[in-house]
């Protein structure tokens, strides 16, 4: 198993612009749990929690590598992490929680990558259900994306491979298996993922111990301490307990200047909208610097920030003028369809000492963070539109298919290397949705139908995930590429997502100017049986099988085209003089699903039919 380090060695960078929020200060009086708001199996509430902000915010692990090789000039570390069940106090006067996560943890270890060190980790699953790992944010080749049923079996390992090429951002890996992503996750299957970019340290940001990740979640908890479940209720999971980094309530001791504070909504069905409260009750502006994909141009001020399940935002807080004083870190959701209990309006306490122990990376913001963000090209011409709603009494669909529609579940096939437009509609049912697509990074182009519009802060960056609310039609733009392959776009609200608010587009190979294409092709099936898990051998962890295995995907390169494919995805487009409509684009080579569903075969189509959402 990887060792660990209790210290996060991070720092990477920061955002300009005021913005009130969005629902209003609001009324803090918490709504009654209507009776019938839980699944099976969960009990009639929380024991009542007597120790609201006497428990320190743990911080989770940092993970070492166990081994580094060099291959081919490119750096590659090898982690292994098990699923597996554990127990841990919660409640301190009740019984032990049972939980399931990653290295017996919850959060799972933090990986923090320096930039362009590619990662191999080797996930065995000791847990109690099947297992999938989705590294969340990242864009990763499919066979290692964590599709929903590649899946493993109790008793079965695979090695994920991770580029880590893309920009310094905040990232998180979580099980993705079919059908109990949200149970999986809701025990304890997520942790946080960090690319550190060295070019950032000159931002002068708070790092090291002053910048930290902090993972929120809502659980409920059974009379004895024990977790209850999380139910089978089709429509949301709220709990009422709040974590964050898997303490209720907890504090954290901090010195009184800025910090970098890293927040991570991994629940199933409560988005937040948090606030930072002064002793005197007034709401304390801060600059919010990072999204999903990495830092903004510059900072943006603020003082409250939505954030919805899946979604990441990195905030900087000065707390120098609250030395010897508390402030509260609150949520402000009073939405329509968040359901709230008496205290899910109170996340944690940051109690400010006296004196600090380092002033280095201490000063203002710098007002450019990033001058390198790669937005999409400008496209005004909607290519595909998607309604999310549901499709009965205990399923969600995209345009009416569902996961399990295995002949129709490919949505879309946008060529490789362009840029699109995609409208995703919310189109009914009594709960927000918020929209993960994989792979990319996406630019939130507008917000229409609600009282919102695009937030300052969603503007700021490039995202990978975007809250959709009732009646709400948001359009992003994004590069699809450089890979091509079949990626899952879903509700990340985890319940949706179970009930099959989850389908797929297949990024398509071009055939042109002379670059082989289909060299790229072979990483491109989720389901390819050379990458299947295996099960489980003592002798796999051996030294010598170990250094063997980073040897084999090592020297297959699957990342190293990255410039190449991108400079013939542009020359391609230059010479055919493609005006982003899919008529222009010469024939493709698509990845197509077999009549089973679960394994992909090469075939030729033209453009025409690449583009057609719903067809094969």
């Amino acid at each position: 198993m990887a060792t660990t380090t209790n210290l996060l060695a991070l720092g990477l960078a920061t955002i300009h612009h005021v913005y009130g929020t969005p629902y209003g200060r609001g009324n803090s009086a918490q709504a009654a749990a209507p009776s019938n708001w839980r699944g099976a199996g969960q009990t009639a509430g929380s024991p009542a929690y007597n120790y609201m902000f006497q428990f320190p915010c743990p911080i989770p692990e940092v993970a070492e590598p166990e081994y580094t090789q060099t291959i081919g000039g490119r750096t590659i570390q090898f982690y292994s992490s098990t699923v597996e069940p554990f127990t841990k106090q919660i409640y301190p006067n009740l019984g032990p929680a049972h939980l399931v996560g990653y290295n017996g943890t919850v959060p799972g270890p933090t990986y923090i990558i320096e930039k362009d060190t590619e990662t191999i980790i080797r996930y065995l699953n000791k847990g109690e259900t099947t297992s999938s790992v989705h590294l969340h944010g990242s864009y990763t080749h499919s066979v290692w994306d964590g599709w929903a049923d590649d899946e493993l079996d109790v008793g079965q390992w695979k090695d994920y491979y991770y580029p880590n090429s893309e920009s310094g951002r905040a990232m998180w890996y979580h099980d993705h298996a079919d059908g109990h992503t949200a149970s999986d996750a809701y025990y304890g299957q997520a942790g946080v993922y960090i690319i550190h970019d060295p070019a950032e340290d000159s931002l002068g940001l708070p790092s090291g111990k002053y910048d930290i990740p902090l993972a929120l979640t809502d659980k409920t908890y059974q009379s004895n301490g024990d977790v209850a479940a999380p139910g089978n209720d089709p429509i949301n999971f709220f709990g009422d307990t709040i974590e964050v980094n898997n303490q209720p309530w907890p504090y954290l001791a901090v010195e009184p200047r800025k910090y970098r504070l890293r927040f991570f909504d991994m629940a199933l069905s409560r988005p937040f909208d948090l606030y930072f409260e002064d002793p005197s009750g007034n709401w304390i502006e801060f600059e919010v610097i990072a999204s999903d994909s990495g830092l903004f141009g510059g900072p943006v001020k603020s003082n409250d920030l939505t954030i919805a399940m899946g979604e990441r935002y990195e905030v900087v807080v000065d707390f120098s003028g609250y030395a010897g004083k508390n402030i509260s870190l609150n949520n402000n959701m009073q939405q329509q369809q968040v359901q709230e209990y008496d205290k899910t309006d109170q996340v944690m306490r940051f109690v400010v000492g006296n004196s600090v122990s380092d002033s280095s990376n201490n000063g203002a913001v710098p007002s450019t963070l990033n001058g390198n963000i790669q937005w999409p090209a400008q496209r005004t011409t909607v290519d595909h539109t998607f309604n999310f709603q549901m499709g009965g009494e205990s399923t969600w669909t995209i345009n009416g298919i569902d996961f399990s529609d295995v002949n129709n579940r490919v949505l879309a096939r946008p060529p490789q290397g362009t840029v699109e437009l995609w409208e995703l509609r919310h189109t009914g049912g009594p709960a927000v949705h918020p929209v993960h697509i994989h792979l990319v990074n996406l630019q939130v182009v507008s917000r229409t139908g609600g009282s919102r519009g695009v937030l300052p802060y969603e503007a700021a960056g490039l995202k990978d995930t975007v809250l959709l609310e009732p009646g709400e039609t948001v359009q992003v733009r994004a590069f699809y590429g450089p890979w091509n392959g079949v990626y899952m776009f879903h509700c990340h609200n985890l319940v949706h997502e179970d009930h099959h608010m989850l389908d797929a587009f297949n990024v398509t190979i071009l055939n042109a100017l002379g670059y082989d294409f289909n060299s790229s092709l072979v990483y491109s099936d989720p389901m390819d049986t050379r990458f299947h898990p295996q099960e489980y051998s003592e002798s796999l962890y051996e030294p010598a099988a170990i250094s063997s295995a980073i040897a084999s995907l090592g020297s297959m390169n699957p990342y190293g085209a990255a410039t190449a494919l991108s400079s013939a995805e542009n020359a391609y487009y230059t010479t055919a003089g493609y005006h982003g409509d899919a008529s222009s684009v010469a024939p493709a080579t698509t990845v197509v699903p077999s009549s089973s569903g679960y394994g992909f075969a090469s075939t030729t189509a033209t453009a025409s039919t690449v583009a057609v959402a719903g067809s094969l």
